[in-house]
């Protein structure tokens, strides 16, 4: 099995120096569960190169405290270095560590030729993208008390309807190569009572776009309580041919491989016979069993 969407910094902490030994701790704490290889997959937004290009996304939302509550939340984290990041992750490449140089692209409106044009030329094996958040509302931050009282402001549908709009948008965009947690609009367990229309949007966003879609176990340790994406869905891909990765989301060591082993099951029950690996951007087939 592979862990391809692993982050560094647990959110709400400071980013600290990358270094190749923390790299091998991620590298053998995944061995010890059985998973061959990891990606490094940190979020764009923790680097000061993804200020200078897309802060202030939030300003166009009629909700202000909304603004002010996305603005705080940016300004604590994005400090890293990007260019570090990516040295180091290199250099661990380089010391024969199984791992891959990664990162997670979040949506952005209007804005992705901008991401594009950031990330151009850096040696990314893949590029995950997600969405986080719907104009200032960062949906799935549901422990901020301001993000979480919106829930219960908004429609279910409007907020599944917001959602798929921007997952098509960024799978129409060409930024990435992975759509991560495809379904997380689930997050917090509210879902229209038929998620038929949803589940085909996404499955033929991620297909039309020849994208693959991630398989994580990180739904598990959410409100939700279930593995992303949700059966009907990951079924719909299968029947799309979409291909998959698998990963668990962790934000910090204890959570690295945490459930991955328990996806094959899930892969095997909706046809699955192979997950996909990346090198340079490009997908290298990995025998399921």
């Amino acid at each position: 099995m592979l862990d391809y969407h692993l982050h560094l910094w647990p959110h709400g902490h400071p980013a600290t120096t990358v270094t190749v030994e923390h790299l091998a701790s991620y590298c053998e704490e995944a061995a010890s569960l059985d998973i061959t290889e990891i990606a490094v997959t940190e979020h764009l937004f923790r680097f000061a190169q993804a200020d200078a290009v897309l802060a202030g996304f939030w300003d166009d939302d009629v909700n202000a405290g909304l603004r002010s509550a996305m603005a705080a939340y940016w300004e604590q984290h994005a400090r890293a270095d990007l260019d570090a990041y990516v040295d180091t992750v290199q250099a661990a490449k380089a010391a024969g560590l199984n791992l891959v140089l990664g990162l997670e692209v979040d949506h952005y409106s209007g804005r992705m030729d901008k991401v594009a044009a950031l990330l151009e030329g850096y040696p990314f094996d893949l590029l995950l993208g997600s969405v986080h958040w719907l104009g200032a509302w960062g949906f799935d931050n549901y422990e901020d008390p301001v993000m979480s009282a919106e829930w219960d402001a908004r429609g279910v549908e409007d907020v599944w309807d917001r959602y798929v709009d921007a997952l098509e948008e960024l799978a129409d965009s060409g930024v990435c190569d992975v759509l991560a947690h495809p379904d997380l609009a689930k997050v917090t367990a509210r879902r229209p009572a038929v998620l038929d229309e949803y589940h085909d949007r996404i499955a033929q966003a991620i297909a039309v776009n020849g994208l693959a879609a991630e398989v994580s176990s990180a739904g598990w340790r959410k409100p939700v309580a279930e593995a992303y994406p949700a059966p009907a869905l990951l079924e719909r891909l299968a029947a799309a041919g979409v291909p998959v990765t698998t990963a668990s989301d962790a934000h910090h060591l204890a959570e690295v491989g945490a459930g991955v082993e328990d996806l094959r099951p899930l892969l095997v029950a909706a046809g699955y016979q192979s997950i996909t690996a990346y090198r340079d951007r490009r997908p290298v087939p990995v025998a399921l069993y």
